[in-house]
């Protein structure tokens, strides 16, 4: 391995991104070889032992991070006994394995990101990080303000209270409206099932966001790596 600044070597552990491994660094956070560091200058090689927090770290591979446009008609699995097409099959050209972060529905489209970094995913589907998702969807027939409001404050799906959402009315037609949504947790099929419990199914869902992760003028079907930048705003 050659030598890096620590702080790329934090993100490249997964850690975290580049910015934040510097206010660990700063904070004392990080040792080299037993001695903490806090300056951003010092750079590690393979003969050195790096702990994050007393954790040793150790770099097997180099992380990559995609965000695919998924349209419908893809499953998030990385093989499908049916042999209907994956996701992974959409980005041609990368070579290493990875896998997508959570799930799409078959008929559902928009924001996936896929990686070989199985800490990132965790953190992302963690509760206790409230990593918020960003949905418009189409639903049938015309939602009151009170049924909005229902969405809002939480309904009951299968014995349990969903979490406070924010839901916005962006359009609404003479037998269908379209909704923005954003949850802070990740149920299996969420949003279908929470508008589903006010009446008004689901005809058409797209996830356009990752907390300020957005698709970014994405086309259906496309993809693109992510930057350090970019997985930050996931959490914000």
């Amino acid at each position: 391995m050659e030598k890096m600044r620590l702080q790329k070597f934090l993100a490249r552990c997964g850690v975290c991104s580049r910015r934040k491994a510097e206010e660990y660094i700063a904070a004392g956070q990080v040792k080299v070889d037993g001695q903490t560091v806090t300056e951003m200058g010092v750079s590690v090689g393979e003969e050195n032992h790096v702990t994050f927090n007393g954790r040793l770290l150790t770099l097997e591979e180099e992380f990559e991070y995609y965000l695919l446009n998924k349209p419908a008609g893809y499953i998030t699995t990385l093989s499908d006994p049916q042999g209907r097409p994956t996701v992974t099959s959409l980005l041609r050209g990368v070579k290493t394995r990875i896998f997508p972060v959570g799930r799409l529905d078959l008929d559902t489209e928009g924001a996936l990101l896929l990686t070989n970094d199985g800490n990132l995913a965790q953190r992302m589907q963690h509760p206790s990080l409230h990593t918020k998702k960003h949905y418009e969807a189409l639903v049938k027939g015309r939602p009151a303000a009170a049924a909005l409001r229902q969405l809002e404050q939480g309904v009951e799906l299968e014995g349990k209270l969903t979490a406070p959402a924010k839901v916005h009315l962006v359009k609404q037609g003479e037998n269908s409206a379209v909704l923005a949504l954003t949850l802070q947790e990740g149920r299996k099929r969420q949003v279908k099932k929470m508008c589903a419990h006010i009446g008004h199914p689901v005809l058409f869902l797209k996830r356009t966001a990752y907390g300020r992760l957005t698709l970014d003028g994405l086309k259906r079907g496309a993809w693109r790596r992510l930057s350090s930048v970019d997985l930050e705003k996931i959490f914000l």
